[in-house]
């Protein structure tokens, strides 16, 4: 079965870090660009961090820029997002999606081709 799936989301404190990982089945992540999206409650969802599949180059939202890192090990079919120095405002639902292009995009649309179901992240004291 093809699928995405997200883990380790949880409560930590103002300041704090979580590391997200996005782990593939039936399918070589190797050759998909994956995207970090996440959604707050009451808003639309946003792109968050992207990695290509060739170079394995980085993007990042404004928002999250010397905060978090994206990087993915191919050995164990998998994509993380570190996210250091939290914030309130990082609290949201966290996906990942791979593109089969190789490239992706931080924009909301159609180029994804798998999504995971989300893992919850919530920054507070």
């Amino acid at each position: 079965q093809v699928q995405l799936v997200e883990s380790g989301g949880g409560l930590v404190q103002p300041g704090g870090s979580l590391r997200l990982s996005c782990t593939a089945s039936g399918f070589t992540l190797d050759y998909y660009a994956v995207g970090w999206f996440r959604q707050a409650p009451g808003k639309e969802r946003e792109g968050v961090s992207l990695i290509g599949s060739m170079d394995g180059s980085t993007y990042y939202a404004d928002s999250v820029k010397g905060r978090f890192t994206i990087s993915r090990d191919n050995a164990k079919n998998t994509v993380y997002l570190q996210m250091n120095s939290l914030k309130p405002e990082d609290t949201a639902v966290y996906y990942c999606a791979a593109d089969g292009s190789g490239i992706g995009t931080l924009k909301v649309g159609d180029v994804y081709d798998f999504w995971g179901q989300g893992t919850q992240v919530t920054v507070s004291s």
